[in-house]
């Protein structure tokens, strides 16, 4: 029988490099150091601070060392090309445990971003950095990047068996060093992967990921941690500023970093009046037009503006200044980039291999595989990534309906029926079940919204109940027809008035949040202020009744950049917000007027303490359809309010309200004042308690509220 030579024996255990390489017995005592240096002609190794030239045993790059007696990791070291003096990765026994592996493989390791990835750390008394990847279907994987010149003969990986995981620990390897993983597949192709599972990428257009230091940077924003769950507990103010961070501000024409955009974006919030932003998905993704919405990187925050240390400060000094931080988050599907999860062990790994299920027709993209375990494990995994070590306050999930629902998007015959023959993901039902019931479980205090646009019911209802366990859900509903009805011409919305009352239907029947969000203000839909009709005066009227008709209205509140000082022009990705506009009065006026609501809305409990219940709400008057005027009464368990709005350019000077038992009415906001751009028709003096109602001066295309006191 032919003996292999040891580079034949080292092709064999190429998925277990360890059992060739590193320290190993040989006779009398002796060990030998075996080391693989491809083409390399010579190589020097400290053994026990004495310098050596270790044996070229062939010509492929095998070399040894013998020594005498018995020899740990930290008794030599090798020299490297790139000068670097660092301990051999081969003798060292592997990191990750069998639990580890368990529990990945059962899909409940709610950790796994602290295993898989790249981490420094020490081992068995080694600084270094352990590397790990997923890649069940390679036949090979080796760790590549600047240490070894990118060659993938240098440092094959080792298998960890069947959990599919491949690890290495690399002595001397710390942070910001770049890689990437070389795959060979089971068919015998190769291909160069980035991590899934990195916190830091380059900047795009380079692709490699990037090792960071998770635990290095020190947090002070225990006080908002440990009051989180009372902040963000019913009854609670939740007032959203939507963001993009790359085109909010940007300083001499390029973006600003995390570290800016702390400081700038937490003042600007503050002053305005708004609790929380929610960011346009900031995880790595490598084309800016996809406005973060095609991930590559489920576990790194995008290297436009900074490192994962700043950007850990951007989130504690938001904290700090007492603004919550909510995340747009991406499960639906994910970019076909060959760098990135696509075929990424040379199968279909984290999406299905039919089309009619893995294929996203909407968006060119690929849709997660939610019924295996690993890959539900992986978001899930995400998903607490962003909560637990980034310290962010909620997700955004974004196109849930088009997880829900097998048919989304698609012609008749490019789907496949469930097990039912339905048209229900129950896979991805069960997903988004296990994510929203483990993350309340772990991260107590987070809210998980779900950007969902169908009528599927229970989506915010309890787990218990049957639900899906989200803490709340976009009223699309309400902002569809909120837009429409705003979009007609005055003269016109009497045959519209349905499109007001008929979300009170419905307005209790899931959690919402009502958002003028991003979505409407792209694709040729322009900005809110140029949707409105009517001359200049009135679309800014027309754009402050509809921003104060969404403080009013019972729901949490999500308003897009640009949209509180009225832009003209539709968001783009590619410059920042026109700042400069706010010299203008008409739009300085619409922006005064935001800022003063919002903390109007913040002080006044009857617009937040009931509003996701029906004792919050009460109609006075809905039937006004000939006059476009409705009129509803706001509670709180301290009083009420009084909201009436014109959608009409037409004042009416004597316009009577059936109000019983009025001891006292008020006016205290009115969106007519001169300050905000209005003609300033108010009502500085009301009478109550004649008869059986009130006599109020509407202002044209207005919202006025009214404190407001009932008595016998």
């Amino acid at each position: 029988m032919a003996v292999l030579s040891l580079t034949e024996q080292l092709k064999i255990h190429f998925h277990n490099p360890h059992a060739l390489l590193g320290i190993h017995p040989i006779r009398d005592h002796r060990n030998v150091i075996r080391l693989w240096r491809p083409n390399a002609k010579e190589l020097y190794v400290e053994v026990r601070k004495e310098i050596r030239e270790a044996t070229r045993i062939d010509d492929s790059g095998i070399f040894e060392i013998e020594v005498e007696g018995a020899i740990g990791p930290l008794d030599y070291r090798i020299y490297h090309h790139s000068g670097l003096l660092a301990h051999d990765p081969y003798a060292f026994w592997p990191v990750i445990g069998g639990m580890d592996e368990f529990l990945f493989n059962k899909g409940t390791h709610y950790k796994i971003y602290e295993v898989l990835g790249s981490h420094v750390m020490e081992h068995q008394g080694c600084s270094g950095t352990r590397f790990a990847v997923w890649a069940p279907g390679a036949k090979q994987v080796a760790l590549v990047g600047d240490f070894n010149h990118w060659d993938g003969r240098v440092n094959p990986m080792r298998s960890m068996g069947s959990s599919g995981i491949w690890e290495l620990f690399v002595p001397g390897i710390g942070s910001k060093e770049k890689y990437k993983f070389e795959i060979r597949s089971s068919e015998g192709s190769l291909s160069i992967k980035t991590d899934p599972f990195a916190n830091q990428f380059e900047l795009r257009p380079s692709t490699a990921a990037v090792v960071s230091d998770l635990n290095q940077y020190s947090w002070g924003d225990q006080a908002w941690i440990a009051n989180r769950k009372k902040i963000q507990a019913d009854p609670f103010p939740m007032n959203i500023y939507e963001v993009h961070l790359g085109s909010w501000r940007r300083r001499n024409g390029e973006f600003m970093n995390y570290r800016e955009l702390a400081c700038d974006l937490g003042a600007y919030c503050l002053h305005m009046g708004f609790t929380h932003i929610e960011l346009l998905p900031i995880e790595e993704h490598p084309l800016d037009e996809s406005w973060g919405y095609q991930v590559t990187g489920f576990f790194a925050p995008t290297s436009r503006y900074g490192d994962l240390q700043e950007f850990q400060y951007f989130v504690d000094q938001l904290h700090q200044q007492n603004i919550g931080v909510i995340l747009d988050w991406v499960p639906a599907h994910f970019p076909a980039d060959s760098f990135s999860l696509a075929r990424f062990d040379g199968t279909y790994l984290y999406e299905h291999a039919d089309p009619k299920k893995g294929y996203h027709p909407h968006w060119s993209t690929l849709i997660f595989n939610y019924g295996r375990n690993e890959v539900s494990n992986v978001l899930i995994g995400s998903a607490l990534f962003w909560l637990e070590a980034m310290h962010i306050d909620g997700l955004r999930v974004d196109a849930v309906a088009s997880m829900l629902y097998l048919d989304y998007g698609r012609e008749h015959g490019q789907w496949i029926p469930n097990i039912y023959g339905g048209n229900e993901n129950l896979e991805a039902i069960e997903f988004l079940k296990h994510l929203n019931a483990i993350v309340h479980e772990r991260v107590p205090g987070v809210l998980i919204c779900a950007e969902e646009s169908s009528a599927f019911t229970g989506v915010t209802h309890s787990l218990d109940a049957g639900g899906l366990g989200f803490d709340f859900k976009w009223n699309m509903g309400w902002m569809n027809d909120t837009l429409r009805y705003f979009h007609t011409d005055p003269f016109f919305r009497h045959y519209h008035h349905h499109m007001l009352t008929f979300g009170r239907m419905y307005a209790f029947s899931e959690r919402f949040i009502l958002p003028l969000s991003h979505d409407e203000v792209v694709h040729g839909k322009r900005s809110l202020l140029s949707k409105m009709p009517g001359d200049e005066w009135q679309r800014f009227a027309n754009l402050r009744l509809l921003l104060s008709y969404q403080i009013c209205q019972p729901g949490k509140k999500l308003l897009f950049m640009g949209d509180e000082m009225g832009v003209y022009e539709e968001w783009s990705v590619h410059q920042a917000l026109p700042w400069k506009i706010l010299s203008y009065p008409m739009h300085e006026g619409v922006h005064r007027m935001v800022k003063e609501l919002n903390h109007f809305y913040l002080k006044h409990k009857e617009l937040w303490e009931f509003d996701l219940d029906e004792r919050g709400f009460s109609w006075v008057d809905f039937s006004d359809q000939y006059n476009s005027v409705i009129s509803y009464l706001r509670k709180g368990s301290s009083g009420y309010l009084l909201c009436i709005h014109n959608f009409t350019p037409s004042c009416f000077p004597q316009y009577a309200l059936k109000l019983s038992h009025v001891h006292r009415v008020q006016e205290v906001f009115n969106t007519d004042r001169t300050e905000y751009g209005g003609s300033g028709k108010l009502n500085p003096h009301l009478q109550a308690g004649l008869g059986e109602g009130i006599v109020f001066q509407l202002a044209p295309l207005a919202t006025m509220i009214f404190s407001i006191e009932f008595g016998h």
